[in-house]
C-alpha cells in the first residue's frame, strides 16, 4: 500500500477526509447534521481509491469493502436495537415516572447532586451514556434554574455517563467495538470499574462544596407508567443477557442476541397494542415500528460514514503509518492517554475504529485503558461526547461550552485519577 500513501489519491483523501470532519465540528453552527459529510466523504475516498487501483493494476479494495461493511452492519443492528428499547421505554413512560418520583421526594440541592450522578453512573452501563445523561439533565433542569446548581450538577451528569458507560460493554459504543472486536471479554470490563468510579468521583466530590444549600421547590405531579412497562424493562435485561450468552457460549455475534430480543420485542408490542386498545385512557395505540423509526438514525448513519471514510484510510496505509508513529514512539500508555485527550476534541467513535484497525501489539491492560481513555477523556470538553452534546441542548441559557470548560481543570484531576486507579489495579494485576 505504500504507493498509495505516497499517491494523489492518498493526498486527496487524508484532506476530503479532514474537511468532512470540520464539517462534523460545525454541526451546531452549520446546522447539518453529522452523518452527511462523512457517508459522502467515505463512499467517494473508496471510490477514488478503487479507480485509481483499476487505472495501475492489482488491488483488492472489493474484499476489504466486504469485511468492512460486516462489522459495521455488527454495530448497526446491535445498536438500533438497544435505540428501539429506550424508545419503547420512554412511550411507556418509565423515564417520565422516575423523574416525578425524583422531583415529588423534595431533595435538596446537595442530595439531588450525588442522586442524579449515581443514578446516571449505573444507568449507562446498561442504557448508554448519551440516553441516561439526557434524562437525569432533564430530572436536574426541572427541579431548578439556579445557575450554581444547574451548571456542576450536568457537568456531574456528563462524566457520570461517560465513566459509567466505560466499564461496561453496552454501555458506549467505544467499549461495544472493543467487545465485539475480542479484545476484552465481558468480564473483564470490571477491572476497571473502580478506574471509572474515581473519575467520577473526584471533580463531583470538588463540585460538591460549591453547590448551594438549601432545597428547590418539590413538584407534586405523579406520572404512572403505562400497562407493559415492567414487562419490557425485564426483557431489555433478558435481552443484554441473550446477546451476552451469544457471545460467550455460542461463539455468535453479540447484534443476533440482540435481534433475538427484538423479536420478543415485536411479539410483546403485539401484546401492548392489543392492551393499548381495551383502554380508554390511552388514545394511541402502541407500534413497534414506530419505535424502530424513532431510533436515531443519523447516529446510526454516522457510524456507517466514518467507519467507512476511517476504514479508507487504513486500506490505503495511514493508519499503519500513524499507529508506528504514535504506539511505536510514545509506547502504548502514553499513547492510550494521548488517544482519550484526543477524543475530547473528536469524537471517540472513529478515534476507538482507528486504535482497532491499527491494532497495536498491546496487552490486556493496555486495551483496558484505551476503553477507559477513549470513553471518558469526552468528559474534558462539552462537545467532546454525545452524553454532552446532548446535555446541552437541554438549558442552552444556562449551561455552555465556556460554562464547562471553566470545571475541565476539575474534569481532568478525574481522568488522571482514573489513569492511576487502573495503573495500580489493572498494571499491578498484569505484572
Amino acid at each position: 500500500m505504500d504507493s498509495l500513501t505516497a499517491s494523489w489519491v492518498g493526498y486527496v483523501s487524508v484532506a476530503a477526509f479532514i474537511l468532512a470532519y470540520a464539517l462534523v465540528i460545525l454541526e451546531e453552527k452549520l446546522h447539518l447534521r453529522k452523518s452527511k459529510p462523512v457517508i459522502l466523504i467515505g463512499c467517494l475516498i473508496w471510490a477514488l481509491v478503487a479507480g485509481y487501483e483499476a487505472t495501475i493494476g492489482g488491488g483488492h479494495a472489493e474484499e476489504h469493502v466486504k469485511h468492512m461493511i460486516g462489522e459495521i452492519a455488527e454495530l448497526f443492528f446491535f445498536v438500533l436495537v438497544a435505540m428501539t428499547y429506550i424508545n419503547t421505554l420512554q412511550e411507556r413512560m418509565v423515564f417520565d415516572s422516575l423523574k416525578s418520583w425524583l422531583l415529588r421526594k423534595g431533595y435538596g440541592f446537595r442530595q439531588l447532586f450525588w442522586i442524579t450522578g449515581i443514578i446516571t453512573f449505573f444507568l449507562s452501563a446498561v442504557a448508554d451514556n448519551l440516553t441516561s445523561a439526557l434524562l437525569m439533565a432533564t430530572v436536574v433542569a426541572a427541579v431548578s434554574s439556579n445557575r450554581a446548581f444547574v451548571v456542576p450538577a450536568f457537568i456531574n451528569v456528563i462524566i457520570a455517563a461517560n465513566a459509567g458507560g466505560a466499564w461496561s460493554p453496552f454501555g458506549d459504543i467505544t467499549t461495544l467495538m472493543v467487545w465485539t472486536a475480542g479484545r476484552v471479554s465481558t468480564l473483564e470490563f470490571m477491572y476497571i470499574f473502580i478506574p471509572s468510579v474515581v473519575n467520577w468521583f473526584i471533580p463531583a466530590i470538588i463540585m460538591f462544596f460549591f453547590l448551594p444549600k438549601g432545597r428547590p421547590e418539590g413538584s407534586t405531579e405523579t406520572i404512572r407508567m403505562k400497562p407493559g412497562a415492567r414487562r419490557v424493562i425485564i426483557l431489555g435485561f433478558l435481552t443484554i443477557a441473550t446477546a451476552v450468552s451469544f457471545h460467550q457460549f455460542l461463539h455468535l455475534p453479540p447484534f443476533l442476541g440482540m435481534m433475538t430480543g427484538l423479536g420478543f420485542l415485536m411479539f410483546m408490542g403485539y401484546y401492548l397494542k392489543k392492551k393499548d386498545s381495551n383502554n380508554s385512557e390511552i388514545s394511541d395505540n402502541f407500534n413497534i415500528f414506530k419505535k424502530i423509526e424513532r431510533a436515531e438514525f443519523d447516529t446510526l448513519l454516522f457510524f456507517f460514514g466514518i467507519i467507512t471514510a476511517v476504514g479508507a484510510l487504513q486500506y490505503i496505509g495511514y493508519l499503519a503509518l500513524l499507529s508506528a508513529n504514535l504506539y511505536g514512539g510514545f509506547g502504548p500508555t502514553n499513547a492510550n492517554i494521548a488517544v482519550g485527550v484526543i477524543s475530547a476534541v473528536i469524537d471517540n467513535i472513529p478515534v476507538m475504529y482507528a486504535v482497532l484497525q491499527m491494532n497495536p501489539a498491546m496487552g490486556l491492560d493496555e486495551w483496558l485503558l484505551i476503553t477507559l481513555t477513549a470513553g471518558t477523556g469526552g468528559s474534558l470538553l462539552s462537545i467532546g461526547s454525545a452524553a454532552g452534546v446532548a446535555v446541552m441542548g437541554v438549558r442552552r441559557d444556562l449551561y455552555t461550552f465556556m460554562s464547562h470548560l471553566k470545571w475541565t481543570p476539575v474534569i481532568a484531576l478525574g481522568y488522571i485519577g482514573g489513569i492511576v486507579a487502573w495503573w495500580f489495579i489493572v498494571k499491578g494485576m498484569s505484572h
